[in-house]
Parts: C-alpha cells; structure tokens; sequence
C-alpha cells in the first residue's frame, strides 16, 4: 500500500512522527523536509546538550521550524553523560586500542537513549539519525534503539537518499526552500563534547602528514604552553573523581575544569590511526586534557589500592569493556555485567593523587589512600618482624623448580 507525501511523491513506508538527531547542520536540515517528503511524517528535532558548546545551540529552534520541524526538543544531558557514561568508562579503565579514550562512542549512546524518550513523549513511532553508512555512529545510535525500544522504525537517510555530496544536499535544499547558511565548510570533520574534541579529514587522511597546529581547538601548543608546571590534586572516591584541590564539584564541572587546566598546559593530544568497527582504518586526532589526567590520576591510585591479580584481570577486561564501548554496545548486558564487577573490585580506590602538568605531559608526583596496600615497614630494605629476608630462599627455589627441572632434562641430569 502506498501513499503520497508533501509533493505527491510515493511514499516509501507511511510515518506517523520521527525524531530526528538533530544538529543544524546542512545534513540534518536537508534530512528535515526529506522525511517529510518520503515518510509523509512530522519530524520533531531533537537535540542534546553534551558539552558541544552554546555556539552551536544558538539559533536551533528557527532552523529546525524553518526546515519543516513541528517542534524542537533540547535536553541538557552534560551531567548524566559523565556520571552514567564517562565515569563508568574511567573507573574501568577502558580505553581502546592503546590511546582513544571513547569521546564519541560514550556520547551516542547517551543521546539515543535521549531520543527514546522523547520518542515516547511525543507519541513518535520511529527515530532518525544524520550518520553515513562508513562510520561507527550509525551502529552505536541503532544498537542503543534496539536495545531500548526495538518497535521504534529507525531512519538512515545516508543509506536511502541520492544525495552523495554537499553540493547535492545544497542544490536539494534550494529546491524545497530550506535555507542554507553560507558558511565555510570546515575542512575537517569534528565532533566536540565535554570530554573531548576530535578530527578527521583534510591532511589527516595521509597518515604521514603531520597535523597542522591551527587544527586545535582545546589544547595549546605544549611549546607554548606555561613555563613553570602545575600542581593538582584529584580527589577520588571508590573509582570516581569528586574533587580537585580539595574543591567538590558536580561530574561535568569537574571534567570541564580539568579541561581548562589542562588545555593551558597542552595536554591530552592524542594522533592514531585505529580499526573501526565497519572494517575500515581511519585517522583521527584527539584532544581529551581533562580526561587524559583522570585516567593518570585513577590509574595511579590503583598502583596503592589494588593487588597485582586483580590489576591483572581488571586491565584484561578493560580491553573489552572498551571494545563493547567503542562498537556501540552499551546496553549490552556483558558490559553492565562488568561494570558490576568494575564498580565491586573498586570499592577501596578511595584517596588523591597528585600530578604534575607540564609541556603536554603529566606526571604523578604523590599519591595517598587509607585502603592503601603499601607498607613502609614491609617495603624498606631494613629488616622486619612481617618480612624475613631469610625467606626468599626458599621461595625462589620453589618458584624456580620448573626451570631447574627442565635445565636438568636438558644438561642429562
């Protein structure tokens, strides 16, 4: 059965509202009167405050309505994106492939379960989303549907619609009114939140060309960056950062501090090249300063709190905790199960620690916790009534007897 949409165009599937990502972009303008034209629905915007910056919340209400929204919804999620998304991550230590530390992969989620809900408040029987059928954002949006509300119809305008370029989303903009600022295109392709800000595109496609320095937004150049180092302590408290310098603050006002004080001294740059989840390699810069220094600080009070079998198995697990992250997985009940486990093995990570930043480095220079394991007594080279240096002995030969045996097997002992 078919029906017509705005302009008398068969329709592919009848819709009765979708909620669409929406940015303010040109994509997601052109994606506005799309669906309208293609689904005959109403297309309620939605957008969420991560930490991308009031610059680009500015002016979103008249775009979205000039485009052909009936409504736009905004939500501040700062708070709840790095209490429930990014401090879980941290406390696991999940970082993937070696450097990335999950800006965007934590970000998705915590927009599509937004998107979820407001679907059910506005009685929308399907969502959409702007991302291209190349990258990893298109997953971690539907995965989190599926997982929250698998009867909701989930739109790709990137894996339907004609338009291959800018320039045919401008020509399809003109053509049903919608106006197209004239802006210049950034020449990379950024996604921002409160955690981080990354890069592709442009020169960054070769990966032997050196990123330009005006490509940065969040951090200084370390060769510009303050002379003399600065000191800061971190409070934490069972796995999770509460403080700096003794000062409480909210999770998103203590990663939006760290980032002011740690962009000043140039840290949390980040260049790689890593394996989406698609199948493909891409190159990316990173620039995360606050959290480049809460991954050092609660790594660094776990050296204290934490016993080298459990150091073993939590850095085991905290690669695939990273994998299920970065691949969109977050509701996935294997990753809520090891976040149980994260959270439980954790309970005595409680105490500071305190860095030093200093030309695009951090360096710890103390660390103090109540549950600490290490004993002065016991690690000094003087003799003591717990430690008998006496003792080894007899372990090394015990720890040693598979050596010892197979010297002997070989020599014909």
């Amino acid at each position: 059965m078919t029906s017509s949409g705005v302009d008398g165009k068969v329709l592919r599937k009848k819709l009765n509202k979708v909620v669409l990502a929406y940015s303010g972009g040109l994509d997601t303008s052109v994606i506005v009167p799309w669906l309208r034209e293609n689904y005959g629905c109403e297309v309620v915007c939605f957008t969420a405050d991560v930490g991308q910056g009031v610059q680009e919340l500015e002016g979103l209400e008249q775009k979205a309505k000039a485009s052909g929204a009936c409504q736009l919804v905004v939500k501040d999620l700062k708070e709840e994106f790095v209490r429930d998304f990014v401090f879980p991550c941290l406390r696991a230590g999940a970082i993937y492939e070696r450097k990335y530390l999950l800006g965007t992969s934590m970000a998705r989620p915590v927009i599509a379960k937004a998107m979820v809900d407001v679907a059910k408040e506005v009685g929308a029987d399907a969502v959409s989303h702007g991302c291209t059928g190349k990258g990893n954002d298109q997953v971690r949006f539907e995965l989190t549907f599926f997982a929250l509300n698998p009867q909701l119809t989930v739109v790709a305008p990137w894996r339907e619609w004609e338009i291959t370029g800018r320039e045919d989303a401008i020509e399809y903009a003109i053509k049903h009114n919608v106006h197209v600022p004239v802006t210049k295109k950034s020449i990379y392709s950024r996604d921002r939140n409160l955690w981080h800000l990354s890069h592709e595109g442009d020169v960054l496609e070769d990966p032997a060309s050196e990123p330009k320095e005006d490509m940065y937004m969040m951090t200084v150049d370390p060769k510009e960056a303050p002379d003399e180092p600065e000191y800061v302590k971190i409070g934490i408290v069972e796995g999770l950062p509460v403080s700096i310098n003794g000062n409480k603050l909210s999770p998103a006002s203590l990663v939006s501090e760290l980032n002011k004080i740690g962009g000043k001294h140039g840290i949390g740059r980040v260049d790689m090249v890593e394996n989406r989840l698609v199948g493909m390699k891409s190159r990316g810069v990173y620039e995360t300063p606050g959290g480049t220094i809460l991954f050092t600080a609660v790594s660094e009070l776990e050296s204290l709190t934490l016993d080298r079998e459990t150091i073993q198995i939590k850095d085991f697990l905290a690669l695939k905790y990273a994998e299920l992250v970065y691949a969109g997985r977050w509701f996935d009940p294997l990753r809520e199960s090891m976040d149980a486990f994260m959270k439980e093995i954790t309970k005595t990570s409680t105490g500071s620690v305190t860095l030093k930043l200093y030309k695009g480095s951090v360096s710890v220079t103390g660390r103090e916790s109540p549950n600490s394991l290490y004993r002065q007594d016991i690690s000094s080279f003087e003799s003591g009534e717990i430690y008998n240096q006496a003792d080894a002995a007899g372990f090394i030969r015990l720890y040693g007897l598979p050596m010892r045996v197979r010297a002997m097997l070989e020599k014909g002992l």
